[in-house]
């Protein structure tokens, strides 16, 4: 079955990814595609770091725009900021083991955050800090509205 299911695996991969679940699920393991399933399931790894970083990036951007924009300030910067929070809160709940990756992810996506900032707000790249300037607990407070 091996040949079989990596051809589906490269020409349909819902197809692919049904029979493989039903071959688990039956505990056919003999038959199952096991390098792909063990690919895709690294995969699905490196998908929910990159979900953790691109919320962090839009959250930190959004922060130092309501930093250093106080004149720009609006309920759309606002619901931003606090969905981001939300939906933070609620990845890291989901993968509880991202917490560990939290200090490489938060300098990456502050990195891609001030670069965002610098270019939609016009303001000199200088004048935001070289690495983020709010703790993790901070960037989550609901309460936390930099000034």
């Amino acid at each position: 079955m091996g040949d079989t299911s990596s051809t589906t695996y490269q020409t349909d991969f819902y197809a692919w990814a049904n029979e493989q679940a039903a071959l688990l699920r039956q505990g056919r393991l003999s038959e199952a595609d096991i390098a792909n399933i063990a690919e895709e399931i690294e995969s699905m790894g490196k998908t929910e770091k990159r979900e953790l970083v691109s919320r962090l990036t839009v959250l930190l951007a959004h922060l130092l725009k309501w930093q250093y924009q106080p004149g720009r300030r609006g309920p759309s910067w606002e619901v931003t900021i606090t969905n981001q929070r939300r939906d933070l809160a609620v990845h890291l709940k989901d993968n509880p083991s991202l917490r560990s990756r939290l200090p490489e992810a938060v300098e990456y996506a502050y990195a891609n955050a001030r670069g965002e900032a610098y270019a939609e707000t016009g303001l000199p790249k200088t004048m935001f800090p070289p690495s983020a300037p709010w703790t993790f607990d901070q960037m989550m407070d609901q309460d936390f509205w930099p000034e």
